[in-house]
């Protein structure tokens, strides 16, 4: 049974939602349940795009990595994630992504939520990706190519497992001792994990190709004669620009489906094309303002590199998920004078009571 919490909704304490208690939260729910209510918060999100302040990310680039801001609004929530992508964390001990994430009401501009989001971001990517595999992949999907085995590829696996019903996984990591986690990861999810020895060989069968790797520089994980008629790519590991993953003739085959155009083309795969490549915002495919997977034969690619209006659905879902639960800390964030316009004498007053 779980204690009674107090009510995120009160203004004077800003919600807060921890590592520790996002893990709670998701074991509480279910990781396919969390996974299946992301994919309806984007999707309900997606489908009222036109709704949403959009603009590329605010990225801060260093010769190690990226900071990076993620704001988008819908007039009534105002939402921004602070995430960084450090490629060479993992040589200290440390994460290559961290995250967090802010929730607040426009009318006020107080929060609402603050949250951490590395856990979460892992989450809403992998929903994102089994969504749109929803949409785009070959009908009766059922083995995943899993190329990048680090720490998104067992979110990756159990999202296709639970939105597009895959039921192999074939793994690949230059990094032997990231296949053997991953494959350790999954043992006991229903999937039947093959390991493999290339890049070539995991595609072998595969109706889903997913490649997820870290490194900052144009790269050719999947070369054009490695990619057959029919299958779905989720190309998820270009994110900034100058790293790509796809041989560029690949692109011309394919049917290339994007969040944000505007984004995409400085940071996705399609930072390789002509400017005016012509590609299908993902939006337009949830509304039914366009198609999503059109043959049996068609290669279908989406070009996956985030953006902000997924992580304001991730926001949501969390404010309203940890409603009634103990899986929060009402954080002392805003300043709250009796009188809102004397906040000097609220100081004072407390070095009083400090004093006595």
């Amino acid at each position: 049974m779980l204690s009674s919490a107090p009510d995120p909704s009160d203004k004077a304490l800003v919600p807060f939602v921890s590592v520790a208690n996002m893990m709670r939260l998701v074991h509480h729910l279910g990781l396919d349940a969390v996974i299946r209510s992301l994919t309806g918060h984007i999707e309900e999100d997606f489908r009222r795009w036109e709704r949403f302040d959009k603009t590329p990310r605010v990225a801060s680039h260093s010769p190690v990595g990226v900071i990076e801001l993620m704001p988008t609004s819908d007039g009534e929530a105002y939402g921004f994630k602070y995430v960084n992508g450090h490629p060479r964390n993992t040589r200290a001990g440390l994460q290559t992504v961290t995250a967090f994430g802010l929730l607040a009401d426009v009318a006020t501009g107080y929060p609402v939520l603050l949250t951490e989001m590395t856990l979460l971001t892992a989450l809403r990517t992998a929903a994102m990706s089994a969504l749109a595999a929803r949409h785009l992949a070959p009908e009766g999907a059922r083995t995943m190519a899993m190329i990048g085995n680090g720490a998104q590829a067992e979110f990756q696996s159990r999202a296709m497992q639970a939105l597009v019903g895959i039921d192999t996984v074939r793994l690949w990591d230059i990094d032997g001792a990231a296949t053997e986690k991953c494959a350790r990861n999954l043992a006991g999810s229903g999937l039947a994990i093959v390991r493999c020895t290339s890049a070539q060989d995991a595609v072998e069968g595969a109706d889903i190709i997913t490649t997820c790797t870290a490194d900052k520089q144009y790269a050719t994980i999947l070369s054009d004669n490695m990619v057959g008629a029919g299958v779905h790519i989720n190309a998820i590991g270009g994110d900034c620009p100058g790293k790509t993953e796809l041989a560029p003739a690949i692109l011309g085959r394919a049917s290339i489906f994007v969040e944000y155009p505007e984004q995409t083309r400085i940071e996705g795969e399609i930072q390789q094309l002509d400017p005016d490549h012509p590609v299908t915002e993902l939006w337009q495919v949830f509304a039914g303002a366009a198609p999503g997977r059109r043959s049996a034969s068609e290669i279908t690619l989406f070009d996956s590199v985030g953006f902000a209006i997924e992580d304001f659905s991730a926001l949501r879902f969390v404010q309203q998920a940890i409603r009634g639960t103990p899986f929060f800390e009402p954080l002392d964030l805003l300043a709250d004078p009796d009188d809102p316009r004397d906040l000097y004498g609220m100081l004072a007053r407390a070095g009083g009571a400090a004093a006595a």
